[in-house]
């Protein structure tokens, strides 16, 4: 133990990320150290540089893929660190990046060190802070994502209506059934209002956001894809999704979901629902109860109800009356059409009634009337 590392005092540097492709894949970093390496790129090309490792905390496994991978500097990070060989300056190690106020853009035709030489993609702004604009909150340089936020929500959606309508009965007044309009409804806008230092911002270089925002009274978390697809948190807790494209739910067991108020789904194009897919004995039926004082309302502005079931039973039952009430025909085709009344059995017709086959009728009293009755 008579040398080690830090014994005669650490060589410490600050320098410039010039090259992160690691050809070992460690995360290693090639970094211009002011003091120890000259500026032109003729004296010292960028490959002639040492590797530096990074350092990660202590909350990062860093072994067999565990923990964060050690990725985040670009070229033209500032970083901070110091060299493992002292003196020899050739194994140094990374334990920060440093952020600042740019006062030039890369040029790459310089043939200078200290900068993103070889891509000038970093940094992209100067004279402005390092710092992510969403945790700055500069009115007057506002994030490219906040703004195409707020410019592509989505507004004045529509929700099913059910119209009022009358509904004719056989010798008994219409009844009318009661309306049900749906309201349109557009999504909420962020509440973004971030306050320097509490917004906590991470950006990838693609454009992937994650806010934490512990700004007092304007609590929010917001992750956002590059493409737009996100979601965002506010601060009563409200929850505002959006996918740019297609979405898909696997669930490989039970699903259940309680909502305390209600729900609205708006859907432009169809819907289908396929129940008991994989044609189970077990009891897996497609159950919708309505509590009391509900109704259920199916409303088709153009077209056609179809229920059909091509080896059971449709099977109807009411607590009080059933109304049809058709503006040209009913249509019934059936083997065998029977019927059990407890009371009164009365038809009306314009024009005239007719029976083909044999027609049994049963009851204790008829009455015909017809200023015609045929008799064959």
């Amino acid at each position: 133990m008579a040398e080690f590392m830090g014994k005669a005092g650490f060589q410490w540097f600050v320098g410039v990320v010039e090259d992160r492709k690691d050809p070992q894949t460690l995360g290693r970093l090639r970094v211009r150290c002011l003091g120890y390496h000259t500026e032109g790129l003729d004296k010292l090309p960028t490959a002639d540089l040492p590797w530096a490792h990074v350092m990660n905390p202590i909350t990062s496994a860093t072994v067999s893929g565990l923990g964060q991978s050690p990725l985040g500097a670009v070229e033209g990070t500032w970083v901070v660190g110091f060299f493992q060989d002292g003196g020899d300056a050739q194994q140094p190690i990374i334990i920060g990046t440093l952020p600042g106020v740019p006062s030039e853009l890369p040029d790459t035709g310089s043939k200078k060190g200290f900068q993103d030489a070889v891509n000038g993609a970093y940094p992209k702004y100067k004279n402005e802070t390092d710092v992510n604009r969403l945790s700055v909150n500069d009115e007057d340089l506002p994030h490219s994502s906040l703004t195409i936020r707020k410019a592509d929500l989505t507004t004045k959606i529509g929700q099913a209506d059910f119209n009022p309508v009358d509904l004719g009965r056989a010798f008994l007044s219409p009844i009318s059934l009661e309306g049900d309009d749906g309201t349109e409804f557009s999504e909420p806008t962020t509440p973004y209002d971030a306050e320097y230092p509490f917004n906590h911002v991470y950006e990838s270089e693609a454009g992937h956001i994650r806010e934490m925002d512990d700004t007092p009274g304007k609590e929010r978390i917001h992750e956002r894809h590059a493409s737009g697809s996100g979601y965002e948190i506010h601060p009563d807790g409200s929850k505002v999704t959006r996918v740019k494209k297609d979405n898909y739910t696997i669930v490989t067991g039970d699903d259940f979901a309680h909502i305390k108020g209600n729900s609205s789904t708006t859907v432009d194009g169809g819907i289908r629902v396929f129940v008991n897919a994989d044609g189970s004995t077990d009891d897996h039926n497609y159950t919708i109860q309505v509590g009391n004082n509900a109704n259920v309302n199916i409303q088709v502005d153009k077209g056609d109800v179809n229920v059909v079931t091509s080896q059971g039973d449709i099977n109807l039952k009411s607590g009080k009356n059933i109304h049809m009430d058709a503006t040209q025909g009913i249509y019934m085709k059936s083997k065998l059409v029977s019927a059990e009344i407890d009371g009164n059995w009365v038809e009306s017709t314009q024009n005239k009634t007719e029976s083909t086959g044999t027609h049994v009728m049963n009851a204790s009293e008829q009455d015909i009337n017809g200023d015609v009755i045929n008799l064959n």
